[in-house]
């Protein structure tokens, strides 16, 4: 099941996006998700730490109509806090769950003893058993995993009208008309602010990049085609997509242009990783958009940020990234904003590599936040700082500073270097007494989300522009037409 899309253009402008309506932390509205779910012998949550807060609520509604449901908690809030997770459930998961968990349901339906079960914690009555992790999964064991469910027998929560079957108009309202996956897992990068480093700690294998056969990945998109035609474009959410060796990624080319031949989107790109050879393989596959994380361009937070910083590393990348511009849409690049330990250089020195951009492209600004057991939450408390202080309440939710603006702003256009002098006169660190500008933050929200729609519809790349109207879109042929008319990679005839 999943709870309702409060997804909206409208809240995603005002920075509002991803914050769930406080009616639905009321009692009633608690109440009311609960009480279906409090039914169920065994009843399953997965969640991140955003989310945690509200799980743990439906969780003791769910405890006050039936004590006697058998609750398991996964995701990755468990995995990076597991002391918090296991006080409210009966077991939680703390490591990878797709063999244990089909061994803890064996055990649960046989009535034998399950609490032996390693990448388990369980709470026997307040005492906690806590099991030991297995080995990470290997290529051979992903192969053998079913593919993701995508559209079946699942169910949607509507306010004041409770469960209803998933159609496929909700799913448009969800994911627009994209298919979201993930190949690949691990990360070799150790940023402070990432639960990879809690990952890190339990598992140093968790570094090296693990990922199913590309046999595997291309039939899991073939099978969501298969029953799914609406799909055109498929989002690939790795955390380190680029990292995975040539010789793999030209196989993957191979078999997705003659089994699938789909535009798709690389959300998950590491800076050193970035190659010439890479991109061109990629691009002949089909790939039309990409998202790297550049943070900041100060090299005093990127090494706050347990970064690797080569000096000219991030320009040289932009510049081959760049070279492909005819045919992609903009690349995103990730950027921490409202940093209290920013000083005013910090902030200048990524606003300056921002208007050094020469060729198109968007940002994603993410409001830091401070995830609990990471060394992000280290570095703060040694600076005397609580992390909850310097957490933003959503990624969305920025600070209307000048320095905020304008990084939207040189998005738009690039001002001439005398009047970009000027305006840099006006930047403050997070911290400093400032004028605030919540409207103009607005406006060039707007702005920034009209140019990024533009380009997405010029692509016809729906994948993250959820809404019904795209099922139109889909239904009358227009992507169909784009994709056999309009859309020639001519990349790949070079």
């Amino acid at each position: 099941v999943a709870l309702e899309s409060t997804y909206s253009p409208i809240r995603n402008i005002l920075g509002l996006h991803g914050v769930r309506n406080e009616k639905d932390k009321k009692k009633e509205r608690l109440r009311e998700i609960a009480y279906p779910l409090a039914k169920a012998d065994i009843i399953g949550f997965s969640s991140m730490t955003n989310n945690a807060d509200f799980t743990r609520a439906i969780i003791k509604e769910i405890r006050e109509i039936n004590p006697k449901s058998y609750i398991v908690w996964g995701g990755i809030h468990p995995i990076v806090f597991p002391e918090d997770a296991i006080h409210s459930v009966n077991a939680i998961c703390v490591g990878e769950g797709e063999y244990p968990f089909m061994e803890f349901i064996s055990l649960f339906k046989s009535g034998k003893d399950y609490t032996g079960i390693k990448n388990f914690w369980f709470n026997l009555n307040g005492e906690i058993k806590r099991n030991g992790l297995l080995p990470l999964n290997k290529q051979e064991d992903m192969n053998q995993f079913p593919f993701p469910l995508y559209a079946e027998d699942e169910f949607l929560f509507k306010r004041e009208k409770g469960f209803f079957p998933m159609t496929q108009l909700d799913f448009f309202k969800f994911n627009g008309l994209g298919y979201h996956t993930i190949w690949t897992i691990g990360c070799p990068y150790k940023c402070s602010y990432c639960s990879n480093t809690t990952f890190l700690k339990n598992d140093k294998s968790y570094g090296k990049l693990r990922y199913p056969s590309t046999e595997y990945i291309v039939n899991e998109v073939k099978n969501v085609l298969n029953k799914h035609s609406h799909v055109s474009t498929v989002v690939f959410y790795d955390d380190s997509f680029m990292s995975v060796p040539s010789s793999t990624l030209k196989k993957f080319s191979e078999l997705w242009r003659e089994k699938i031949n789909l535009p798709f989107c690389v959300m998950g790109v590491i800076p050193s990783y970035v190659k010439k050879e890479k991109m061109k393989i990629l691009i002949e596959a089909g790939m039309i958009r990409m998202r790297m994380g550049i943070q900041s361009a100060s090299d005093r937070m990127l090494k706050f940020y347990h970064r690797p910083n080569k000096p000219g590393l991030i320009n040289d990348v932009i510049s081959t990234i760049g070279s492909f511009s005819d045919y992609m849409i903009p690349p995103a690049y990730d950027f921490i904003v409202d940093n209290p330990i920013e000083t005013r250089q910090d902030i200048i020195d990524t606003l300056e590599l921002v208007y050094s951009i020469n060729t198109p492209f968007t940002i994603n600004p993410h409001a830091l936040n401070v995830y609990p057991n990471t060394v992000m939450e280290a570095q703060f408390e040694e600076l005397g700082l609580n992390p909850k202080d310097v957490t933003a309440s959503n990624f969305s939710h920025f600070a209307p500073t000048f320095s905020n603006i304008l990084l939207y702003a040189l998005t738009l256009f690039k001002p001439p270097r005398r009047l970009f002098d000027y305006m840099l006169k006006y930047v403050k660190p997070l911290l400093e007494k400032q004028t605030k500008f919540p409207k103009l933050l607005i406006l060039f929200r707007m702005l920034y989300f009209s140019k990024r729609v533009y380009h997405h519809v010029r692509f016809m790349d729906f994948s993250i522009i959820p809404g019904r109207f795209w099922f139109l879109v889909w239904k009358l042929g227009l992507i169909e037409f784009w994709k056999k008319v309009i859309w020639k990679p001519k990349f790949r005839e070079r």
